[in-house]
């Protein structure tokens, strides 16, 4: 018994030194975000809503997170921080758009009151974004950040506007959603991990790609795709709008990944069925997409991000079938995301200017919907 018991306890140190081994090499981003994870589910699940009206978007939730675990365990870590931020957004708009007693109870004036509260935070986050220092974190990261953050306070002052016009139960989702977004831009500077790349990227203004982009958007919305896929161009418009208030903002690493996102959107109105031969080829190119990404010197974190969402369209963690739309996206990410990065390595084209007398034109419109 007592070499069994001696064996037993070699066993144990030796599953101990391999254990601590694993962690010890584990990256300490991906801890952080598996913990973050697991915490808004067991936010979710012991704090459900019962509000039926929010029903599907509380449920909502439950599949992103569950789709930030899975990108996370196949190592795709700037695809889940993706999910995550999604999550984020949800989660505290549905938590907020639930708390009916407070308006209820002091109507427009508690709303606002609330509101005032949470703008003060949500403005001092804002500068602090503004003030941030990256260091050497993966551009990834940090255009993700700087999303969320740019999205925070349009979606705080489209939460007053809808309070005021259609009543405050109107605005209280805007609310949370915006709390969620400054939440998650500030999750993304906590996250310990570096580029491991020599070279940056050649960060700019992007106004010029931008403004092209617009024009061909405007082209193209034309009757029947205009009505067909009014989304899309929603979608589509909401991601340039973006992506101009980031330059503007020099928040460049957020606008480049709204670019690209909307250059995705652009791509995906004549992007036509992907046959069996073609997706044969974009199975074949995507490990090849990911060998350019390893071997290079600069930080390419951005077009991984958008490989990784590529490879998660054609590649599901449960062994199921990839829908008609995933196998489009993943193409046009390949034939269109990618080549649109890629040039935007290079010097800005001179910006268009209209010449002559201008009238400025205010357009107010829901905030990224």
């Amino acid at each position: 018994m007592k070499a069994e018991t001696k064996a037993i306890a070699l066993l144990l140190l030796i599953l101990m030194g391999a254990l601590g081994s694993a962690l010890a090499g584990q990256n300490p981003a991906a801890s952080q975000m598996k913990a973050e994870i697991s915490r808004l589910e067991q936010s979710r699940k012991q704090n459900p809503i019962s509000d039926k009206n929010l029903a599907e978007l509380f449920s909502n939730v439950g599949d992103v997170l569950k789709a930030a675990g899975n990108a996370l365990d196949s190592d795709h870590l700037y695809l889940s921080l993706e999910k995550l931020g999604q999550a984020e957004d949800l989660l505290q708009g549905a938590r907020r758009g639930a708390n009916h007693a407070l308006v209820e109870k002091g109507g427009l004036e508690a709303f606002e009151t609330e509101w005032g509260k949470v703008s003060v935070r949500l403005t001092a986050l804002d500068k602090d974004a503004h003030a941030r220092d990256w260091g050497r974190a993966p551009l990834a990261i940090r255009a993700e950040a700087e999303a969320a953050q740019g999205r925070a306070i349009p979606l705080l002052e489209g939460g007053l506007g809808f309070a005021t016009s259609s009543g405050p139960d109107a605005g209280l989702i805007y609310v949370g959603e915006a709390e969620g977004e400054a939440d998650f831009a500030s999750f993304c500077a906590s996250l310990k991990v570096a580029s491991g790349k020599t070279q940056a990227f050649p960060l700019r203004s992007f106004l010029p790609e931008l403004q092209k982009l617009q024009e061909k958007t405007n082209a193209a919305f034309q009757p029947p795709k205009s009505i067909d896929l009014h989304p899309r161009f929603i979608a589509l418009n909401s991601a340039i709008k973006l992506a101009e208030e980031l330059d503007a903002s020099r928040f460049y690493a957020g606008a480049l990944y709204e670019y690209l996102e909307a250059t995705r959107h652009y791509g995906m109105l004549d992007a036509r069925p992907v046959d069996a031969d073609q997706k044969a080829r974009l199975l074949r190119q995507l490990p090849i997409e990911w060998k350019k990404l390893d071997s290079a010197a600069s930080d390419d974190s951005i077009a991984q991000l958008f490989v990784e969402r590529a490879e998660f369209y054609v590649r599901h963690a449960d062994g199921s079938a990839s829908s008609e739309d995933e196998w489009r996206g993943a193409q046009v990410i390949v034939d269109q995301v990618l080549p649109a990065y890629y040039a935007a390595q290079k010097p800005a084209a001179a910006v268009e200017r209209a010449s002559g007398k201008t009238v400025d034109i205010t357009l107010v419109r829901w905030p990224y919907t």
